[in-house]
């Protein structure tokens, strides 16, 4: 047995031997739902767990907290995770774009104070990006960041801030010099939560869960040593944190985000439905659709695997990375909306309701897919940033 196998039935082993139990209440899909200290501390304690027995940041390096190991480690236990369905570990911001991000390019002094807090949970971290007014057009953002001696007073707002009612850290993109050009009028600061002044409000969501805020800043003073990089270099830094969120630059240090019904279950749900009084999955037509979901899935896998030979995507060396959010995200809305389909009157049940097939997930996980075709640049922005830097299409 290779050194790798057995490590992958070590892995396969702790997991199932150390999943938490099930707990009394519902526990969110993802991190962008976590909306009550209950689910938070749940979730908190088992990335602490995890961290504690080595199985994240395993690819990062030893000195900072990682582990220091080849990035295959790190995959197998995604990779188990995920076949598990153990649950997700909340911290995504932190693991996947924040670390990744101060890792790149943080000071010396940065990565000795903030890594290990985000690998072990001690320090959630939040994305400040989204504003009320602006949506998805980062350069217009307006929040003011303006220099005193040696602080930067922070006023404005910021929205759709995920897992604000837990972070101790934001990243957050702010204007520092309002008389410049949008883009180079933007600076980057990794800004404590606690600062006075910073005040999150939850946001319900369709779903009647939590997990949003709207950050409100009012006369909020942090240091200038909050500032990474330099005064003015703000968009650079942005833009380098989007090709951590939407997966085109590697470096995150693993774990799922993500706990939700998959298109196995799909299947499994068109088993149990009725069609003129036969299973759903008889159906010719349900069957090609469930067929061109299958397809769509496993080419997004192969395309994957694509992405890591280098020889294979080097004439457009960022179409994968740059499509996969817009793929995927929309893959799961469709996959979604077909389950509903499926349920016919049933589909308005809801959680909570004691008729609802599956005690609602199904519609659950339709609204919360839309979550993901937002977050991080919308479907129409990804698909605009496809078309402009794979296909090299005009501008609009």
């Amino acid at each position: 047995m290779s050194e790798l196998d057995e490590f992958r039935r070590t892995v396969e082993a702790w997991f199932r031997d150390n999943r938490p139990p099930e707990p009394d209440f519902l526990l969110p899909e993802s991190f962008m739902e976590v909306g009550s200290d209950a689910q938070f501390e749940f979730l908190r304690n088992w990335q602490r767990k995890i961290y504690d027995a080595g199985y994240l940041g395993m690819a990062w390096p030893r000195e900072y907290g990682g582990g220091g190991k080849p990035q295959i480690y790190q995959d197998i236990v995604n990779a188990e995770m995920a076949r598990q369905k153990v649950p997700f570990v909340p911290n995504t911001i932190g693991l996947n774009w924040a670390g990744p991000l101060i890792l790149a390019m943080g000071t010396e002094e940065a990565k000795k104070r903030y890594i290990k807090g985000i690998l072990n949970a001690d320090d959630i971290w939040c994305q400040g990006f989204s504003e009320p007014d602006q949506g998805s057009d980062l350069a217009n953002s307006q929040l003011a960041a303006k220099r005193d001696g040696n602080d930067y007073v922070l006023n404005g707002s910021k929205i759709w801030t995920s897992l604000g009612s837990y972070a101790k850290y934001m990243i957050l993109l702010a204007r520092t010099n309002p008389q410049k050009p949008r883009y180079d009028g933007l600076s980057f600061f990794l800004v404590p939560m606690q600062t006075p002044g910073i005040e999150p409000r939850p946001i319900k969501k369709l779903t009647g869960e939590y997990g949003f805020t709207q950050t409100f800043f009012t006369d909020a003073r942090i240091p200038a040593e909050c500032l990474m990089g330099k005064e003015g270099e703000g968009w650079k830094i942005a833009m380098l944190t989007l090709t951590f969120e939407r997966g085109v630059t590697g470096g995150q240090a693993g774990g799922i985000s993500r706990v939700a019904p998959g298109l196995n279950d799909v299947v499994e749900l068109a088993r149990r439905s009725r069609r003129d009084g036969a299973p759903a999955l008889q159906d010719p037509a349900i069957r090609d659709q469930i067929v061109r979901f299958m397809i769509e899935d496993q080419g997004d896998r192969l395309c994957a695997k694509r992405g890591e030979i280098a020889a294979l995507c080097s004439e457009r060396p960022n179409a994968i990375g740059l499509s996969v959010k817009l793929r995927v995200s929309e893959h799961r809305r469709r996959l979604m909306q077909f389950a509903l389909s499926l349920q016919g009157a049933n589909a308005v049940r809801f959680v909570g309701d004691s008729s609802a097939i599956d005690g609602g997930k199904w519609q659950r996980g339709y609204f919360n897919a839309f979550s993901s075709t937002i977050g991080g640049g919308t479907s129409q922005i990804q698909a605009n940033i496809v078309g402009e830097r794979v296909l090299g299409l005009p501008k609009d």
